[in-house]
């Protein structure tokens, strides 16, 4: 992150001006774009500013080789041969590179995201977070996303087909665009182009912020009703949500989950041996294997059991006490079998 304060940051309503290269693109400024929208002027209109329909918030944003404009610019990033965040600016295809402490080299994305990725995420989450998650999403985004960026641009890795890369490369127009329309028409299709990939990249990285956010509350109310359990073996939650990755993270013996899936229905599920794998820790009675309603209540001897899955990984009750006791019931048959 940030070792210093960006420009633009510490007066959050000075004019802004930035200014990136003009011509083929990539994912690399197309983010690095998007950073800035959303750290420095979200009230802007994201693809106006770069069609020049506006209205542009505090941020004037150019796609230009024009040296007078770069230099005139207060953030230039992917061009100027330069990197001093001091001064706005934020290249990275010189000969000695910007690097990570891995030694990984940054993208013009990367080193924008390390200054102004948290003003970013402020402004995208809906409701205030605490500087703490802010800095979780911020790592966390910075790891799954910003990350294959740097390695796919600095060409050490490929992201590959139908990644976001692909997507922001298929804004691009085609090689012939200027046999086709002329000269001023492709310049139009080019900025048109860059626009629509900055509009995809912001839904992207919004979703994201997002996602990573709702991780961040599961992963607190699962620890939170885990150290409740008194049957460590069984983790019973309130609400449906996400348990398998904090399970897997934090090393917890869960065998299974206890969880609503609607308004009558509360569905036990075995949590396999290795996260994300078809197996289970331990599966569900082989005696309900595929029943369900009247007979399964028979068998089970929990009156109100809707199914059991033919494959033994999850069933379910129609109440909370019902979900809860065919969870103890599997792990005392379990218990008895092993003891042959």
């Amino acid at each position: 992150m940030s070792e210093h304060t960006p420009i633009g940051l510490e007066n959050p309503t000075a004019p802004i001006s930035a200014v990136t290269h003009s011509g083929n693109f990539h994912l690399d400024e197309t983010l690095g774009y998007v950073i800035l929208h959303y750290a420095l002027a979200p009230d802007g209109d994201l693809r106006g500013r770069v069609m020049g329909t506006g209205p542009d918030g505090r941020l004037a944003f150019a796609r230009t080789r024009s040296p007078e404009r770069i230099a005139a610019a207060d953030i230039v990033f992917d061009v100027g041969g330069r990197y001093d965040p001091a001064t706005g600016r934020y290249d990275h295809h010189m000969k000695e590179k910007p690097l990570r402490e891995d030694g990984t080299p940054y993208s013009a994305a990367g080193l924008l995201w390390k200054d102004y990725g948290m003003a970013a995420i402020r402004s995208i989450l809906k409701n205030p977070a605490p500087e703490p998650e802010v800095a979780a999403i911020w790592q966390s985004l910075d790891r799954s996303l910003v990350l294959p960026i740097d390695l796919d641009d600095n060409g050490v890795t490929k992201m590959g087909k139908l990644s976001l890369a692909d997507i922001v490369s298929a804004c691009r127009p085609t090689w012939d665009t200027v046999e086709l329309y002329g000269p001023d028409a492709a310049k139009t299709r080019e900025t048109e182009g860059f626009a629509n990939a900055a509009v995809a990249v912001a839904g992207h990285l919004v979703n994201m912020i997002d996602r990573v956010r709702a991780s961040l509350k599961a992963e607190s109310r699962v620890l939170a009703a885990y150290a409740q359990a008194e049957d460590k073996r069984i983790l019973l939650m309130e609400t449906g949500m996400p348990t398998e990755k904090v399970i897997f993270d934090h090393d917890l013996p869960v065998v299974y989950v206890v969880s609503p899936a609607a308004p009558d229905r509360w569905n036990v599920k075995a949590i396999p041996p290795v996260r994300g794998d078809f197996g289970q820790r331990v599966s569900l009675p082989e005696a309900w294997r595929g029943l369900d309603g009247a007979t399964l209540a028979s068998v089970s001897g929990v009156a109100d059991a809707v199914f059991a899955h033919p494959a033994r990984f999850i069933c379910g009750a129609a109440s909370r006490a019902g979900a809860l006791k065919m969870a103890q019931l599997a792990l005392e048959i379990d218990a008895a079998q092993a003891k042959g």
